[in-house]
């Protein structure tokens, strides 16, 4: 991203820190979504046990990404590697459960396989997709924000 030369620096920091915000909100709408699916409790123990890890493991990144979005450094990037590396996890984890929750998969079907049986789509997999969409979402604002400090300027004072 180029930035005019009249606009300064401050413009530069002021748009990592709307970009780190919005990261940190979409990974945050993703914690929430998965202690829902673990209130609602329809799922196997070890998905429970799974999704709550992913909270317990992108909770703390969400707070240092939105307090110190604007700073930048070393230890945002680490937080935005964090927040991509468990977004993509989970992303993958979400697929095999979508392609597996037939009959005898991973146990997502939902009812699954009588929908199959009548060629309709499983009654689980929208929702499986919207949590997909949401995780793939959640792992580009951290990858875009990630390139973004790599391209930032040296520490600029505010």
């Amino acid at each position: 991203m180029s930035v005019a030369p009249s606009l300064g620096c401050r413009t530069v920091i002021a748009g990592i820190g709307f970009h780190s915000r919005t990261a940190a909100a979409a990974t945050a709408a993703s914690c929430l979504a998965h202690l829902w699916l673990v209130a609602e409790n329809q799922h196997g123990t070890w998905l429970n046990l799974l999704m709550l890890a992913m909270v317990a493991v992108c909770l703390p990144c969400v707070v240092h990404i939105w307090r110190h979005g604007r700073d930048g450094g070393l230890r945002l990037a680490g937080a935005g590697r964090r927040v991509m590396a468990s977004a993509l996890a989970m992303t993958g984890v979400h697929a095999a459960l979508l392609l597996g929750g037939g009959a005898g998969g991973l146990g997502h079907g939902h009812h699954g396989a009588v929908a199959a049986a009548a060629g309709a789509a499983p009654s689980g997999s929208g929702a499986l997709l919207g949590i997909i969409a949401l995780e793939i979402t959640t792992a580009l604002f951290a990858a875009t924000l990630l390139a973004r400090l790599r391209t930032q300027p040296d520490r600029v004072s505010r």
